[in-house]
């Protein structure tokens, strides 16, 4: 291992790391205000070389995907628990992220302002594993959810959630794969009753 002096992104590339499930090199680099992708690989290189960070490659065609070691879990002061990659989970995880990018610059939300699936949960107790959104934001002083939602869940469920989230915030937006699916007739129907519902096709976001 290479020692390296750290600086105040590399704190931000850790925190980041930390707060989402899935997080690749291009979310980093749109994350942490780097000029380039070259600049940012070149930095998480020397990272990784350093033992701060580790990449995995666990799918076929899917870009390695970033996690701390427990030498920068220390350093952040958050729990240096072991954190397993859902593989059925990767593709829904990094579109999150993209989701997160796409509202950072469609409504200039700071990055800060934007709390993950993740944090809430740890704010609740583990133990306590209510439904949360993927992420939420605040803006204009009100708060907002995202959902991203790429397989159909039973419409019962999927009620119930968007009773949560009408109970909770100012917008629900939901991420859907496109117009013609399944769930996105639920969701037009869902709007009736609930009017706080935005629905967003995918492709927009990509």
């Amino acid at each position: 291992m290479k020692n390296i002096r750290l600086v105040q992104r590399d704190y931000i590339i850790f925190n980041e790391i930390f707060r989402w499930k899935i997080i690749t090199g291009k979310h980093i680099c749109n994350l942490t205000g780097f000029t380039g992708q070259r600049a940012c690989n070149q930095r998480l290189y020397k990272l990784k070389n350093a033992g701060f960070i580790t990449r995995q490659k666990v799918l076929y065609g899917f870009p390695g995907i970033y996690k701390l070691t427990s030498k920068a879990k220390k350093l952040i002061a958050v729990p240096n628990y072991k954190e397993q990659i859902r593989l059925e989970q990767v593709f829904h995880d990094s579109k999150v992220l993209d989701t997160a990018i796409y509202f950072h610059h469609k409504y200039h939300i700071p990055f800060s302002d934007i709390a993950t699936e993740k944090q809430l949960h740890s704010k609740d107790g583990f133990s306590n594993r209510k439904h949360r959104p993927d992420f939420i934001f605040s803006l204009d002083r009100k708060t907002n959810c995202v959902e991203v939602e790429l397989t159909p869940k039973s419409k019962q469920r999927l009620e119930k959630n968007v009773l949560e989230n009408f109970q909770n915030y100012h917008l629900q937006y939901w991420i859907i794969p496109d117009f013609k699916t399944k769930i996105y007739t639920n969701l037009s129907e869902l709007q009736r009753g609930y009017p706080n519902i935005e629905i967003i096709e995918l492709g927009e976001i990509n």
